[in-house]
């Protein structure tokens, strides 16, 4: 597939070669037959025509064999990589990077020979003619690197992108933002410019200049100027406008959550930078949603989004809270009969149901404890109704585990507790501490033994609405583990 490319751009880039050259002949033309003024008093203009005429022939095909020669000795150099089908190094995508430089570098070398060649070969007749030669041979140089330049990265872009899918240089290798737009400036309005200025510069002072000549020359300025500005402004225009279109549109996926929106980069500017930069917030994005995913998973999403944007610190406050508290029975048979792994496949289907229902009756799971769980309603965020949903839980959870044919001791308390981070400085959990927490894991030991696996506290029946509440009713005063007075539970009367 890159190989194609490269072929691809290759093929490009020499027509593209050959067309920026051929635009410099055309401003040479221009400007030594309709800009420039003849010389007065200068002899032997049909043997200097015929000097300049040969040796542009001999130069032009030199210029353009010792350029082919280069040119493929250059590109073999930065693209190989390309043609082998391979990821580059480090220092061959800086090559790569390099490429329209070093190919407009080539370029000028050629076109500094000729202008010293052309020069010496008119200054013998006339020195002005000769300071014409050179300066009409310069701005041809300049009007084709800079073409050439704006050409050369346009074409071989598809190949910067693949070169940059492998790393993005810390400063940008080649020029920028303000050095393309001077080198589009110069080509499309700079050259021009010159040209009306020394027409301007002739009419004052040398009579050969007619007013149908004048007329000629701008008229020639001015079509060539607006073609090759428009033509050239366009492509500076869209080469920025793409990008930034593309940056867009990633912001706008971003904004609609996607973090697996990407840009391409295909730049070795500041462009290429920005573009980089993009990409690596959204992987920052995307590893901080992913480590706020496994943290909410460790300690539960309302625990997770209240440290987010509160902060964490040792320490609590005190907070009305519910908690059920759900432990299987003959789990330590289970444990010494079954394998491990299938002991842990079944409690992590126990779990997931207890984690289901906890969170959809509004409550979240603040604990695995070996093969219990405890679930907490009203912390970190408050709940004003939290007794009834915990008891709402409760029932549900009793149901879908009888559904599934799993054997749970469920109890429910509620009350005053103290919920906040708890532990060390580099280590702590947020958890839930109080008399409700020890009353429900309490009750669920009774509740291993009775037909309902499901008792509730009458501080937690006392706290619930009515609609909940009725669901309940008193049976028992009982002496809890670790407590010297009765404490009334209630059971479902279903």
């Amino acid at each position: 597939m890159v190989r194609e490319v490269a072929e691809r751009s290759k093929r490009r880039s020499i027509v593209a070669s050959l067309g920026s050259n051929g635009a410099g002949a055309v401003v040479v033309f221009i400007f030594a037959n309709i800009v420039l003024p003849v010389p007065h008093g200068l002899h032997h203009e049909t043997r200097l025509a015929l000097i300049n005429l040969g040796a542009f022939a001999i130069f032009g095909a030199v210029g353009f064999a010792i350029g082919w020669q280069k040119s493929k000795q250059l590109w073999l150099r930065c693209f190989t990589w390309a043609h082998e089908d391979r990821t580059p190094t480090a220092d061959e995508r800086d090559a790569a990077l390099r490429f329209p430089l070093r190919q407009q570098t080539l370029n000028a070398q050629l076109w500094g020979v000729a202008a010293v060649a052309f020069t010496a070969l008119n200054a013998p007749f006339s020195v002005e003619i000769g300071a014409d030669a050179l300066l009409t041979v310069v701005l041809g140089g300049l009007v084709t690197c800079s073409s050439g330049y704006l050409l050369c990265e346009w074409l071989t872009r598809p190949l910067t992108a693949v070169a940059l899918a492998t790393g993005v240089p810390e400063r940008p290798v080649v020029p920028g933002v303000a050095t393309r737009t001077i080198l589009t400036w110069t080509l499309s309005t700079g050259v021009i410019l010159i040209g009306v200025a020394l027409l301007a510069d002739g009419g004052l002072w040398d009579t050969s200049y007619t007013r149908e000549r004048l007329s000629i020359a701008v008229l020639v300025l001015s079509v060539v100027g607006l073609v090759v500005g428009f033509a050239t402004m366009t492509g500076l225009a869209r080469s920025f406008a793409d990008r930034i279109k593309a940056l867009r549109g990633g912001l706008d996926r971003l904004a609609r959550g996607d973090l697996d929106v990407r840009v391409e980069v295909d730049d070795g500017s500041e462009i290429g930078l920005l573009q980089a930069g993009f990409n690596e917030m959204v992987a920052g994005l995307r590893e901080r949603e992913h480590l706020r995913d496994l943290f909410g998973r460790q300690v539960g999403e309302e625990v997770a989004r209240h440290a987010l944007e509160n902060g964490v610190a040792l320490g609590g406050e005190a907070r009305d809270a519910a908690v059920l508290f759900v432990d299987l029975v003959g789990s330590t048979a289970m444990a010494a009969t079954r394998d491990p792994a299938e002991v842990v496949e079944f409690l992590n289907m126990f779990f997931a149901i207890v984690v289901e229902v906890a969170s959809a009756h509004g409550g979240w799971v603040n604990k695995f404890e070996g093969d219990a769980a405890l679930c907490v309603w009203g912390a970190p965020l408050e709940d004003p109704d939290a007794a009834s949903h915990a008891l709402a839980a409760g029932r549900a959870l009793r149901d879908r585990l009888a559904s599934e044919a799993i054997e749970a001791g469920i109890g429910v308390s509620a009350g005053r507790v103290v919920a906040g981070n708890l532990g060390a400085a580099k280590r702590f959990e947020y958890t839930v501490i109080g008399d409700p927490v020890n009353e429900a894991a309490r009750l669920t030991e009774l509740a291993k033994a009775r037909p309902g696996r499901l008792l509730v506290s009458e501080s937690a029946l006392s706290r619930a609405g009515d609609g909940e509440a009725e669901w309940f009713e008193l049976c028992d005063e009982l002496v809890l583990r670790g407590r010297t007075a009765p404490t009334t539970v209630a059971a479902p009367r279903v």
